[in-house]
């Protein structure tokens, strides 16, 4: 134990002193800064944070025909409450010299009240503004025929003022709000899991390689050396991963009235207590299970250029793990009979139960049974890799075959 815990010290000290570890998480946490305070410098104000038009910006309204165009200028005003909407002459050279010297951004040109030409300066991917207007000249041709038909106006707006009022109650998992903190959860993970993994299996081939290894055995037990480096590994990435979040939701409390009613960044910060408990157990337990094989990898070969092939098999069950993951929340169908079977495969149940668990509604039964499989495949695992481990740091020129790996791991 003494020896564990002076690697441990050893190594987690060498991870905080790492220019490159040190550069990655402060890189990340710039990068969310950035992300968190833009629209701080690039919004007037906090009300107008989830569209792109401000309480400045005109929209112009213009027809043949006067009388329609003051008639949707005033359908236009309580829908687009970000504009000046301003009903002007039919002066398509004047209209067209306002919005390109910016004293407008949009106008809407009517031939008829279900005909127009919108005219914008520069075409934004998220200007919804001709299907919003579509919807409010349906309503106007509509009522439009029913006058015709002979009913009276009256009559006609009573019926196009039809209220429908509708009331949704989510007995299970609302998959809308869950899908982008589940996503990006997953997605860490992913990426922590493979670069810490590799991290490790790569830093004891390099031991076993410069022949560091005998002289590092001579005074330490090997499965003291391993699982120093895999614990000091695992707490380094839990470390890097509380300092992206922590600042990320810091700096997301710092600028929130400025992002409004963004419903991916406030679903993302809105994440229950008890999912995030979810996230961390099945995270600590997914980066042990993979950071021991790893391990084990590493002490397997002779030559770092050997790492790659030989760890290939468990990366790519790791990213099979992740596209089954990912498919499945993008077809909704979390709960497939495929994801039921991968949430209670130690290798695959750290994302697929997590998913279930933040997509769905999971019988506390499975969740259990997951855990325990979970936590009995670490010990297993970091068992059978201390033996592999133990073995293969001694062994040179010949990478051991399988054969011979499942001898050493029982025993024969």
């Amino acid at each position: 134990m003494k020896q564990f815990k002076t690697i441990l010290s050893f190594e987690l000290a060498n991870y905080f002193k790492d220019k490159l570890f040190i550069g990655i998480t402060v890189f990340l946490v710039a990068v969310i800064a950035v992300v968190m305070f833009f629209p701080r410098f690039t919004v007037g104000g906090d009300d107008n944070s989830s569209t792109g038009a401000n309480s400045n910006s005109v929209m112009l309204i213009s027809a043949k025909d006067e009388t329609l165009s003051k008639q949707i200028a005033e359908s236009f005003k309580p829908v687009f409450t970000d504009y000046n909407v301003e009903a002007v002459d039919y002066d398509l050279k004047s209209i067209k010299a306002s919005i390109k010297n910016e004293s407008a951004e949009c106008a809407f040109v009517f031939d008829s009240s279900d005909s127009y030409t919108y005219y914008v300066n520069n075409l934004q991917m998220t200007d919804v503004n001709t299907e919003m207007a579509d919807e409010i000249l349906k309503s106007i041709s509509i009522s439009d025929k029913l006058i015709q038909s002979g009913l009276s106006a009256e009559k006609a707006q009573e019926i196009m003022g039809t209220a429908i009022s509708y009331e949704v109650q989510t007995l299970g998992v609302d998959q809308i709000n869950n899908f982008f903190y589940t996503y990006i959860m997953v997605f860490a993970l992913y990426m922590v899991i493979v670069f810490y993994g590799q991290m490790i299996s790569n830093s004891v081939a390099m031991e076993k390689s410069s022949r560091a290894m005998e002289l590092l055995i001579t005074s330490a037990k090997p499965t003291s050396l391993m699982f120093g480096k895999i614990i000091a590994a695992c707490l380094a990435g839990l470390t890097q991963l509380i300092c992206v979040f922590g600042s990320s939701i810091i700096f997301y409390n710092l600028n929130k009235s400025y992002w409004g009613d963004n419903m991916i960044i406030n679903s993302i910060f809105n994440m229950p207590v008890e999912l995030f408990a979810y996230m961390l157990i099945f995270f600590i337990l997914g980066l042990l299970i993979y950071a021991f094989m790893y391990g084990a990898i590493g002490s397997m070969v002779s030559k770092v250029e050997e790492l790659n092939t030989a760890a290939m098999p468990v990366t790519l069950i790791f990213i099979a793990s992740f596209l089954v993951v990912v498919f499945s929340m993008s077809s909704g169908e979390v709960d497939n009979l495929l994801m039921k079977v991968c949430s209670f495969i130690p290798f695959t149940s750290p994302m697929a139960m997590f998913t279930r668990i933040a997509m769905s509604t999971v019988p506390v039964y499975e969740i259990i049974i997951s855990v325990i499989i979970l936590i009995a495949s670490v010990f297993v695992i970091g068992f059978g890799s201390a033996k592999i481990y133990k073995t293969g740091v001694m062994l040179y020129g010949t990478k051991p075959s399988f054969k011979n790996i499942i001898k050493t791991v029982f025993g024969k």
